[in-house]
């Protein structure tokens, strides 16, 4: 069974970077996409970005093309999502998903229903 453990998140300052890191322990997910979501109070879930089984591909929201880049390391079975340019709009609990990549394209992994296993969240506060 797949088992996401996200780290990373902290309070930063506007204009700051964090990594966040998804692992999983079973290394079950090298076949799966994999994606980060995000969720300040109040709000829905939204994609972030979300990365393809092999790491060759990513896609991003409008909100962080440009300044958040997600990315894979194969052997250790672990995503990364490196932010930069941080604003206080990106503070949020940012959760790892995961879904059987079932050669489904990454334009249409890019809502929450789409993945079947989540991770516990890391929470991100970006402050002046």
């Amino acid at each position: 069974q797949v088992q996401l453990v996200e780290s990373g998140g902290g309070l930063v300052q506007i204009g700051g970077s964090l990594r966040l890191s998804c692992a999983d322990s079973k290394r079950t997910y090298n076949a799966f996409t994999m994606a980060w979501f995000r969720q300040a109070p109040g709000k829905e879930r939204e994609f972030v970005a979300c990365i393809s089984w092999s790491g060759s591909n990513q896609a991003y929201s409008d909100s962080v093309r440009g300044r958040f880049t997600i990315s894979k390391d194969y052997p250790k079975g672990t995503i990364y999502l490196q932010m930069d340019s941080l604003k206080p709009e990106d503070t949020a609990t940012y959760y790892c998903a995961a879904v059987n990549h079932g050669g489904v394209s990454l334009q249409y992994r890019q809502t929450a229903d789409q993945y079947d296993y989540w991770g516990q969240g890391t929470r991100v506060t970006v402050s002046s």
